[in-house]
């Protein structure tokens, strides 16, 4: 039998990139810091669905100070997360400062990226009819 555990990114910012997702809805389930290894593990989950986590890695920086930085972002596609409300997570992200970069025209998709630059795809749960501003907001950026 087959379990899907989690999806690793890198991040740049581990905080920042903890806010980011607890907008979407996730929650930290644990976190893990490796001293000689120079690295942290931060694991988020959305409630009632811990067995599928996004682990956040972050790699401490160099001796000298300099940190790691991380391109594209889309090298391995997306992240999918289904939402109760596209439209109530999307404000919730537009009011934080996020892009919305592909607006939940339909009622039903949405995608945002990370601090990363990670893409993420909204997914509503259910239906919603299309809805004003989302309805006639245009693409911003690639996503």
């Amino acid at each position: 039998m087959t379990r899907y555990l989690h999806t690793m990114i890198r991040v740049t910012d581990a905080e920042e990139t903890v806010r980011f997702f607890e907008l979407i809805g996730l929650r930290e389930t644990r976190r893990f810091s490796n001293e000689k290894g120079r690295f942290t593990l931060i694991f988020l989950a959305a409630p009632g669905q811990e067995d599928a986590e996004v682990e956040l890695t972050y790699n401490w920086p160099a001796e000298d100070g300099s940190a790691e930085t991380y391109t594209g972002g889309r090298n391995f596609g997306h992240l999918a997360f289904r939402v109760e409300n596209i439209y109530e997570t999307c404000q919730r992200l537009a009011d934080a400062g996020v892009t919305i970069n592909r607006p939940p025209r339909d009622g039903h998709m949405a995608f945002v990226r990370t601090p990363d630059g990670i893409s993420i795809e909204l997914l509503q749960e259910g239906h919603l009819e299309p809805a004003e501003p989302w309805a006639s907001m245009p693409n911003v950026g690639s996503w």
